[in-house]
C-alpha cells in the first residue's frame, strides 16, 4: 500500500491541537463538515488498502482477543464503530485515525507486560479519537498551511527507514503539531479513567513508561552511548517528556484507587501470545538491538524463566553468533525444553547452535526432532538438508 498515506493517517491521529470547539465522537457518529469528511475520506481509501496489505496480521483468535480487550476497556458501545488492525511491525506502537479505523503494531506486545497495559495504550488512542483531535489538529494545521498538499509530496517508508524532508518541510511540521502537549495529556487522562472504569489497574498506564524509559537505558548501555530517555527533542519536542508523564499518570492513578480488587490479566495476555511468540521474538532480533531485547527479555522474567522466555533468549544469543553466545543459547534451549512445553522452534534453534559449534551429530538429531514436531515447516527443505535427512 502507499505507505506515506498510512503515515499520514498516523500523524493526523497522534497530534492535535484543542483550539477549535468540536462534539466527542459517539456510537454511530458520522463526520460533521466538509473539513472532516475530507479526512475521513483520504483514511478510508488507507482502510481499503490496508486491508490486503501483508502486514496486517490475520490470525483470527490474535485478533478476537485485542478486541476484546478494547471493548471491555472503552465498553461495548463505544468500541462498535472502531475497527482494529494488527499490523506486523516490530515498534511500540498504536494509532487510530479519524474514521474509526485503529492500527495495533505488533512491537507493542513485546512491550506490553499485560493486558491491562495493552489496555491503556488501546484507551489512549480511543481517547485521541473520541476528542476527534485529528479533526482539530487538521483545521489548525489549515490555518498555517495548505498541510495536505505538502504533505503528499513526502515520501514515508516503513520500518524505521527516516523520513526524507526539506530543513524547511521539517521546521513546518513543528509548527504544525507545537499544540500536541495538551492533547496528550488529555488522552493520558482518559487512559487512566477508562482503565479504571474498566476495573483494570490504573498504575499500569504509568509502568509502559517506565519500562519504556528502561528500554531506552539498555539501549544505550550496549552501544556504549548515553541514554536517551530525558532528552526531549525532535519534531515531537512539545509532547510530555517520557519522565513527566510516568509521573503524571502514577498521580492520575492515585485518585482511581478503589476498595474492589483491580486485575492486569497476565494469565490471558501470555496465552493470547503463546502462538506468535516466536514471530514476535524473530521480528524483535532483527532490529538488531541485542541491549534492548536481552532488556525486555529479562523484565518479562521477573517472576521466573518461563519456556517461551528461555526460547526467545536462545534465539537472542544465538542471532550473535559469537562462540560463547551459541554456548549460551544452547543452555537456554535446552532449559526451556526440560520446563516443558516450548515453542517448536526451540528443537530448530538448538539443532542450528549445536552444529555452528560443530556438534554435529546432536546438532542434527535437535533439527530431526524439529521437522518430526512441524512437518509442515517452511524451511523444511533447508533444514533437512543440514540434518541429514531426505525433505
Amino acid at each position: 500500500m502507499r505507505l506515506w498515506r498510512l503515515s499520514l493517517a498516523v500523524l493526523f491521529a497522534a497530534s492535535a491541537s484543542l483550539a477549535a470547539d468540536v462534539t466527542p465522537v459517539g456510537p454511530g457518529y458520522q463526520p460533521q463538515d466538509a473539513d472532516e469528511r475530507g479526512l475521513w475520506q483520504q483514511m478510508n481509501d488507507v482502510e481499503r488498502e490496508l486491508k490486503s496489505s501483508n502486514f496486517v496480521m490475520r490470525d483470527e483468535a490474535l485478533n478476537t482477543y485485542v478486541r476484546s480487550v478494547f471493548c471491555r476497556t472503552v465498553t461495548q458501545d463505544r468500541c462498535r464503530d472502531v475497527r482494529i488492525y494488527v499490523v506486523r511491525t516490530p515498534y511500540f506502537n498504536a494509532s487510530m485515525a479519524p474514521n474509526g479505523m485503529m492500527l495495533v503494531y505488533s512491537g507493542l506486545f513485546l512491550r506490553a507486560r499485560d493486558e491491562a497495559q495493552l489496555a491503556a495504550v488501546l484507551a489512549h488512542e480511543y481517547t485521541h479519537y473520541a476528542e476527534r483531535h485529528s479533526v482539530r489538529n487538521f483545521r489548525d494545521a489549515k490555518k498555517k498551511t495548505n498541510a495536505l498538499a505538502w504533505m503528499s509530496v513526502i515520501p514515508v517508508a516503513s520500518y524505521g527507514q527516516a523520513v526524507a524532508m526539506t530543513i524547511g518541510q521539517y521546521g513546518l511540521l513543528g509548527s504544525i503539531f507545537a499544540f500536541s502537549r495538551d492533547m496528550e495529556r488529555a488522552a493520558d487522562v482518559g487512559s487512566v479513567t477508562f482503565l479504571a472504569d474498566a476495573n483494570y489497574d490504573p498504575m499500569s498506564a504509568s509502568r509502559i513508561w517506565e519500562q519504556l524509559r528502561a528500554e531506552m537505558d539498555a539501549t544505550a548501555a550496549a552501544r556504549g552511548k548515553r541514554s536517551r530517555k530525558n532528552r526531549d527533542g525532535g519534531i515531537y519536542a512539545s509532547h510530555p517528556s517520557t519522565f513527566e508523564r510516568m509521573t503524571e499518570l502514577k498521580a492520575l492513578a492515585t485518585r482511581h484507587v478503589t476498595a474492589s480488587g483491580v486485575e492486569t490479566g497476565r494469565a490471558r495476555y501470555v496465552t493470547a501470545l503463546a502462538k506468535h511468540w516466536p514471530e514476535l521474538i524473530d521480528d524483535q532480533i532483527k532490529l538488531n538491538n541485542f541491549g534492548a531485547t536481552d532488556f525486555l527479555l529479562t523484565d518479562l522474567a521477573r517472576d521466573g524463566w518461563t519456556s517461551d522466555l528461555l526460547f526467545a533468549k536462545g534465539e537472542l544469543y544465538r542471532s550473535r553468533g559469537r562462540p560463547e553466545d551459541l554456548k549460551q543459547a544452547v543452555t537456554a534451549f535446552e532449559e526451556a525444553i526440560a520446563k516443558g512445553g516450548p515453542p517448536t522452534e526451540t528443537w530448530r534453534g538448538l539443532g542450528l547452535s549445536l552444529l555452528r559449534l560443530d556438534r554435529k551429530q546432536e546438532g542434527q538429531a535437535a533439527l530431526q526432532l524439529y521437522l518430526n514436531k512441524r512437518p509442515d515447516a517452511k524451511d523444511r527443505p533447508m533444514i533437512a538438508a543440514l540434518a541429514g535427512v531426505t525433505p
